[in-house]
């Protein structure tokens, strides 16, 4: 196997895996929206998947480092297969109700964590297989989860147009079974913390304690998480709730849906395909907050006023080719900063922590578009957006990200 085979087997999995989550985080609202019109139990479903996914991201991170981030992603992809395509399965039978979607929906999420957790573990030893700057990777892959997005989105609307949004899922399952094919034959065996440079005898609660006590005395990675943290609730509202409920509103269907964020998602692939090239030459801060204040209040503000189609598509062009350069930053600063050894716990607790409000962000959404209505649910949450964004402005600790270790520490 080449150097750079690894490397590809990796994109290819997340390509497979992230294009079928796309689809469900579409199918699975949608489906709601329409057999309840109620936006408030839409995100409540919403929050049930992500909540779960958060709590097993977090704990799962010993688990990682200790039998491998190869292992993790096939045992939790192959299971993602028969639990997602229980759905469709019962919904074909007649046997699909509320209570039962809810304990798939929760133990989706709870497969769903370790199993991206497991992925990003795998980008430092990717990279220095393939022999490529690290930043350059994490470009590559964050081009690749916009490309997988944007696929997903637009064949979810497509799909679910055709087929029915609880059918839909099939191939959501069928995307699961095919990236744990592809991490099991393309990828070797990978050890984020290899037995020499471990302490013997430690108890899984000391592992996981000694990733957090690592990750809190980080003041720069607290200050990504805060700011990510709150962003990640707002997009969550937006993408689960707000823009659903705009799109049904405005008489369309999931077709449009799917293409708005389809739109989006194409855009950033060129901003993360530029990042991955010259990444490394940018000044991180200023693009770090440019990119964050044309990505964020933009896409808020321009469905809560009425403009023609075409200026939609126009913003969401300009704040996805911009939201491409963020990940490659966050994630390059991550893994420059944590230590080989201790990759897996803490990057599960910083991924998990980066989301441990978005499980909320589909209920809020809800709960404020049912209180206030949705032009000014809109618009609270992008001014709320704004000020988040300008957050690394008023944060000494943000203008350590500039920093670029000459390797990653061991």
């Amino acid at each position: 196997m080449s150097a750079r085979g690894p490397f590809l087997a990796l994109s290819v999995a997340q390509t497979l895996s992230l294009s079928g989550t796309r689809l469900s985080t579409i199918a699975i609202p949608w489906l709601m929206l329409t057999t309840t019109r109620d936006p408030v139990l839409t995100g409540f479903v919403a929050m049930l998947e992500l909540l779960p996914y958060v709590v097993a991201k977090a704990l799962g991170g010993p688990l990682i480092d200790r039998v491998g981030p190869k292992r993790v992603a096939i045992v939790c992809d192959f299971a993602s297969v028969f639990v997602v395509g229980l759905i469709p399965l019962l919904h074909t039978l007649g046997l699909l109700s509320l209570p039962v979607l809810l304990p798939i929906v929760f133990l989706m999420g709870v497969l769903r964590g370790p199993s991206d957790a497991a992925k990003q573990a795998m980008v430092p030893d990717i990279a220095e297989l393939a022999d490529v700057p690290l930043e350059r990777v994490t470009g590559v892959v964050g081009a690749i989860e916009r490309l997988a997005s944007s696929v997903g989105a637009a064949g979810a609307g497509a799909l679910i147009g055709l087929i029915g949004s609880a059918e839909a899922l099939w191939v959501n399952a069928a995307t699961f079974a095919l990236s744990a094919l592809v991490v099991w034959w393309g990828i070797p065996r990978l050890q984020a913390a290899p037995k020499e440079q471990t302490l013997p005898a430690t108890s899984y609660r000391q592992e996981l304690l000694e990733g957090w006590n690592f990750l809190r005395s980080d003041a720069v990675l607290v200050s990504i998480i805060i700011m990510v943290a709150t962003t990640n609730l707002l997009d969550q509202a937006y993408a689960a709730i707000l823009l659903p409920v705009w799109t049904q509103d405005g008489g369309h269907g999931p077709e449009l849906l799917g293409m708005l964020l389809a739109v989006f998602m194409a855009a950033s692939i060129a901003g993360a395909a530029i990042a991955a090239m010259i990444g490394a030459r940018l000044p991180r801060l200023p693009v770090y907050v440019i990119a964050f204040l044309l990505t964020g209040f933009p896409r808020f503000i321009i469905f809560a006023v009425d403009v023609p189609m075409a200026a939609i598509f126009a913003t969401l062009i300009i704040g996805g080719f911009a939201s491409g350069f963020l990940n490659p930053i966050i994630s390059a600063v991550m893994f420059e900063r944590i230590p080989r050894p201790l990759v897996g716990r803490v990057m599960s607790l910083n991924m998990a922590l980066c989301w441990v409000l978005l499980p909320f962000g589909g209920l809020v959404g809800g709960a404020m578009i049912t209180l206030a209505g949705l032009p000014m649910t809109l618009v609270v949450m992008g001014l709320v957006y704004l000020v988040v964004t300008l957050f690394p402005l008023a944060r000494k600790s943000f203008r350590e990200i500039e920093k670029r270790p000459v390797s990653n520490p061991v």
